[in-house]
């Protein structure tokens, strides 16, 4: 690991990453790709130092409540949070301030601050959002290496819905060949349906390569799948998107199954969800009298 000082922390959208690298090892993480100019070692985690002071600086001369959102691009909950703790301590601010958050994740530590994330929606709203690619834990070893099995992360939503805290889950990535099955698909919505998610995020059935991952994807498929990378390169080439074979019935199962049990599966209604800020009824009310 190692420390910068950073000079902003909220991005326009009200998004942070308190951390930069990641040491879960997804083997199709997109946040290795070039683009997003990591040039340290992605394993090396950069930790901005002065976040948490950045952070209430923030909250404290925002004009409107909003909600904060972290993990896209780095897992809040990678091991090092255990040492560092500046998630909890963003949470803390969070509910202090009276504002909203949501925070994307692939770990069942996110439970060590149930507490937080209760209170914050116990006020205003608190939104917990896991990926899950595989309902197979053999094969959830092998994709996501360094972090909580699928089984782990199912028991982390079943008991954040039991704390009343809602949750949405991102269906991908999709890997062609590897996890693209109906099976698969079914088994996930299964957890998802026994788990009471909000709504299941799915931008089809596939995933995305560039510079960078690419490189570091077909490297783990040589490890993991023997084969597969030229598998891959000659159905696909170098093309950005790659699309299952199996894309249409699959598409066509996941909206059937959401459809059925009162999953929202339409990703423009679930950002909206994510994005907007709510109080709860009781603060209105008390706030009339303030």
């Amino acid at each position: 690991m190692h420390y910068i000082k950073s000079k902003g922390i909220l991005s326009a959208k009200n998004g942070m990453n308190l951390y930069r690298g990641c040491s879960h090892g997804c083997i199709y993480c997109d946040s290795r790709s070039k683009c997003y100019h990591i040039e340290h070692n992605f394993e090396d985690i950069e930790i901005k130092e002065n976040a948490i002071e950045l952070l209430e600086n923030a909250l404290k001369h925002k004009r409107k409540k909003c909600m904060i959102g972290t993990g896209s691009m780095t897992d809040p909950y990678i091991p090092l949070e255990n040492e560092i703790g500046n998630v909890r301590k963003a949470l803390s601010l969070v509910y202090q301030y009276g504002f909203g958050f949501t925070l994307i994740t692939k770990s069942n530590q996110v439970l060590r601050d149930l507490d937080l994330l209760k209170s914050i929606n116990d006020k205003t709203k608190c939104v917990v959002q896991m990926t899950l690619t595989t309902y197979n834990e053999d094969l959830c070893k092998k994709l996501e290496p360094n972090v909580s099995t699928t089984q782990h992360r199912f028991e982390a939503l079943k008991q954040l819905y039991n704390a009343g805290i809602p949750t949405v889950v991102w269906l991908c990535p999709i890997l062609p060949f590897i996890n693209d099955t109906e099976e698969n698909i079914s088994g996930i919505l299964d957890l998802c349906i026994e788990a009471g998610v909000y709504g299941v995020i799915c931008f089809g059935m596939g995933l995305t390569l560039r510079e960078g991952n690419r490189e570091y994807f077909y490297r783990q498929l040589d490890l993991s799948f023997p084969g597969m990378k030229e598998k891959y390169i000659q159905t696909y080439g170098n093309q950005y998107e790659i699309n299952s074979p199996n894309s249409t019935a699959l598409m066509k199962l996941f909206h059937q199954k959401c459809n059925q049990h009162g999953i929202i599966h339409d990703n423009v209604k679930i950002f909206e969800y994510l994005s907007t800020f709510e109080e709860k009824q009781s603060d209105k009310q008390l706030s009339l009298f303030d």
